[in-house]
């Protein structure tokens, strides 16, 4: 034990010696990425949108950063690299690759995407406010756990109260349950896609009522094929179980232990990619307990050549699901093949259900495209103050 313990405090000691010595000369231009550990001074973004990374591996025989290539070898045990292009701004995964193994970096915090714990880069956005911190008021994201005997588990989810949820005791508000995507869990929208934050501002700026968002997990972290299951089968299951979950067990969970309007007029349902297949599945199945629709990038396809017949014929009778839907709003990145949602969304509204179309310029299948998108839905939802006219 004496060993140990001196062992220890040598580390302690020598440790801050080395890295002092081995820190090269930062490069001009660049600033710390905002994820990275306190102290850790790399990655770094450079004003040209180029990522900087640099990681310490003195016995590694190569080096690789997902997605951007080999690192180079310096002579103090130290790799690194820089994007050969400059990158778009938001939210951008990786991992670092040591010798064949994909770890997260320690640099930095981790976040789940992928399927798996990796690390993050913010590259600042020129019109990024709306997801800045500012000097307003800040709602609270707290955990919420519950028992599922659908799935025989004990589940978490994350639930967004507005700065004024606690001064208020007598107020209740609507709730926005707003789901991640394929590879990712119930702490993505608040961690990936600064949600809060987004809140926060719209709020403050009295562009969007005060509500609750609910972030539970889909329960789609990793795809995975089972042995003799053809890969539509498995799709079809991914997730599978979530609608269900959604409406007998989070609903009223949440319902139970806050503050919430429990009619459908009060309750929206979004979601990103895969997620937004969720919201279909979950939505289209239960109209009468859902008035707001949103799919950021949705993964969810319907049926234009049988639209009287798709989801139990919900859309059969269009002047019923308009007046019982107040939103139906399909958003995609410009990069991302929109084609496929803006032809969704013609093709509804030609047959006569009415939807909002959003298309993100110049953003592909990332979270600056889902950023934005819970922008434009937001203020759509129970007659915001501000609310934004349908397909302006």
């Amino acid at each position: 034990m004496k060993k140990l313990i001196k062992l220890f405090a040598a580390t302690l000691l020598v440790a801050p010696m080395t890295m002092m010595a081995q820190q090269p000369a930062i490069p001009a231009g660049t600033v710390a990425n905002e994820h990275n550990v306190a102290g850790a001074e790399y990655p770094r973004i450079g004003d040209d949108g180029r990522v900087h990374f640099r990681v310490f591996a003195p016995d590694a025989k190569k080096v690789e950063i997902s997605f951007r290539g080999e690192m180079t070898k310096e002579a103090d045990g130290f790799w690194s690299l820089v994007s050969k292009e400059p990158e778009a701004p938001g939210f951008h995964y990786y991992q670092v690759v040591i010798d064949g193994v994909s770890y997260a970096d320690p640099n930095t915090k981790s976040f789940f995407g992928m399927g798996r714990w990796v690390s993050g880069v913010e590259v600042p956005e020129a019109d990024g406010d709306y997801y800045a911190i500012k000097n307003v008021p800040h709602g609270l994201v707290n955990q919420s756990w519950y028992y599922s005997n659908i799935r025989n588990e004990w589940r978490r989810c994350l639930v967004y109260t507005p700065a004024e949820y606690y001064s208020n005791p007598e107020k209740r508000y609507p709730v926005l349950y707003l789901q991640h995507g394929m590879g990712e869990n119930e702490t993505s929208w608040a961690s990936q896609g600064k949600m809060n934050f987004i809140m926060d501002n719209l709020i403050a700026d009295g562009s969007a009522e005060p509500m609750i968002v609910v972030m539970d997990n889909g329960n789609i972290e990793q795809f995975d094929v089972k042995e003799g299951e053809s890969r539509m089968d498995a799709m079809k299951r991914f997730g599978g179980q979530f609608p269900e979950i959604m409406v007998k067990e989070i609903i009223p969970h949440i319902d139970a232990n806050f503050k919430t309007i429990s009619d459908r007029e009060h309750r929206a349902m979004a979601g990103l990619s895969w997620g937004g297949l969720l919201t279909f599945n979950t939505t289209l199945a239960n109209i009468d307990k859902f008035a707001y629709i949103g799919a950021f990038s949705g993964a969810g396809h319907i049926d234009l050549n049988n639209l009287d017949s798709v989801y139990d014929g919900v859309f059969k009778d269009r002047k019923a699901f308009n007046d019982n839907v107040h939103v139906f709003f399909l958003g995609i990145g410009s990069e991302e093949h929109p084609e496929r949602t803006k032809g969704l969304s013609d093709g509804l509204n030609a047959a006569g259900i009415n939807t909002v179309y959003y298309e993100s310029p110049g953003t592909a299948h990332e979270f600056l495209t889902w950023r934005r998108c819970l922008k434009e839905f937001a203020p759509r939802l129970f007659n915001a103050p501000k609310a934004v006219a349908a397909n302006d």
